[in-house]
């Protein structure tokens, strides 16, 4: 018979999906640690919160099996409790509750007081910043808003974090100037939509001033852009890239198609023209800037002759970095009253036909760093290698330089300077200067 543990309780956070529930996580758990409460990441503890996403089927997928894992583990007694946070329980909440009983409770992507409560604690309005942070300690996500207001067709977001709510700056610089005081020399900043920071507070797009205001913090020495919308992006921050080394010349900016008619249907508010005058004048601003986009093949609709495009433009354009991704029929966002009409694997031979060609752009890029040097961040060492990343890469998402761990020894988190002398698809082999 199964008995209850004595032992004092031990929060597991389990975080699944994009940055964004990475650092909710961090505040999570930094609020339970300022509770006097043991916590954990993803290691073993009596107590699990499962932080799940539920933007695509994969990741919703990933979410219903993780739960249904700890449900198993709480079955035989090695777990004592199951909470489910996150966007998929936000989204799906009462469906949940009926399928999957079992667990102890659901919350929301807003209810964290109520998460707090269940789990013995308080939620503490005074812990701005405070976070216990889960990536390496070099870098770490600097949430700089909340929701998205875009009406992008096939995008579930609005509908899991609601409405776009921008953190005032101060709090901002509040919060890095606290990532910096830990060890913090990277921060990368996060929002469903950069693009639009600034202008539910101020009425006026404030991403320029921000990043003025945060390069002032002293210890943070990279501070790098994920996921710009390309219509009203701020101009100005590509004068601020170019002058100030603190900001990396990097830029995320999903684009998700290029044809026309995708666009217009996705409702993304732009055209093949004006993008690729965009992306024309970010390279003309700052000549060094490496530019990640994602894409989505196999969109209701999609035609040979789109996805032709979309490929051709792949090749015209020679993005740094690319990922794609097949559509992924969500209900209650616009697209769904559309049929999904591009068959799976139509659907997965486009994706994979469009990184093939990333890939041989990736592969011809990185040949012309052979012979070159650059400031590299090392994040970790992993078996006979430590690996570390130049400013044109983010975390987990881009190219690596692999420095032989054998002939040197580097400290994690530390800046060094380093010569490139082999590489391949996604991969720099460097030494050090």
């Amino acid at each position: 018979m199964r008995t209850k543990t004595l032992k004092k309780n031990k929060i597991n956070v389990v975080t699944l999906g994009c940055s964004k529930n990475v650092y909710d996580s961090e505040v999570l758990m930094g609020q339970l640690k300022a509770n006097n409460k043991e916590v954990v990441h993803e290691e073993e503890g009596n107590v699990v919160v499962i932080n799940t996403c539920g933007f695509i089927n994969n990741a919703k997928e990933e979410s219903v099996n993780t739960i249904l894992e700890y449900l198993h583990k709480k079955e035989e007694g090695v777990v004592d409790k199951v909470f489910v946070t996150g966007c998929l329980s936000e989204r799906y909440k009462p469906d949940l509750q009926k399928e999957i009983p079992d667990v102890d409770q659901y919350f929301g992507t807003t209810e964290l007081p109520g998460l707090l409560k269940a789990l013995g604690a308080d939620y503490k309005h005074e812990l701005i910043g405070e976070r216990l942070t889960t990536t390496p300690k070099n870098y770490a996500y600097l949430k700089i808003a909340e929701g998205c207001d875009r009406p992008c067709s096939f995008c579930a977001i609005p509908l899991m974090r609601g409405k776009h709510v921008s953190t005032p700056i101060e709090e901002l610089v509040v919060e890095a100037t606290k990532l910096a005081a830990n060890g913090v020399k990277e921060i990368i900043l996060i929002a469903q939509d950069l693009t639009y920071y600034g202008l539910d507070l101020y009425k006026r797009r404030k991403l320029a001033d921000l990043l003025k205001e945060l390069v002032k913090v002293d210890g943070i020495e990279w501070i790098r852009l994920h996921y710009a919308f390309p219509t009203g992006f701020p101009m100005e921050v590509l004068a601020l890239m170019r002058e100030e080394p603190k900001i990396c010349n990097y830029i995320d900016i999903p684009l998700q198609h290029i044809a026309d008619p995708v666009l217009k249907s996705m409702r993304r508010g732009t055209t093949k023209a004006k993008t690729t005058k965009l992306l024309n004048e970010f390279r003309t601003a700052v000549p060094e800037m490496a530019i990640r986009t994602t894409l989505i093949v196999g969109y209701p609709g999609e035609t040979q002759e789109d996805f032709e495009t979309l490929r051709e433009w792949v090749r015209e354009m020679r993005f740094e970095r690319l990922g794609c991704f097949t559509y992924s029929h969500e209900e209650n966002t616009h697209a769904y009253s559309l049929e999904d009409d591009v068959p799976e694997d139509v659907k997965i031979a486009r994706a994979n036909e469009i990184m093939e060609i990333q890939s041989q752009i990736s592969w011809e890029l990185n040949q012309e760093k052979i012979g070159k040097e650059f400031n590299v961040i090392i994040d970790r060492k992993e078996g006979q290698y430590f690996v570390g990343r130049t400013e044109s890469d983010s975390p987990d998402v881009d190219n690596e330089v692999l420095i032989d761990a054998t002939k040197q020894y580097l400290k994690t988190g530390e800046f060094t300077r380093v010569k490139i002398y082999e590489a391949e698809d996604f991969d720099l082999y460097g030494e050090l200067v």
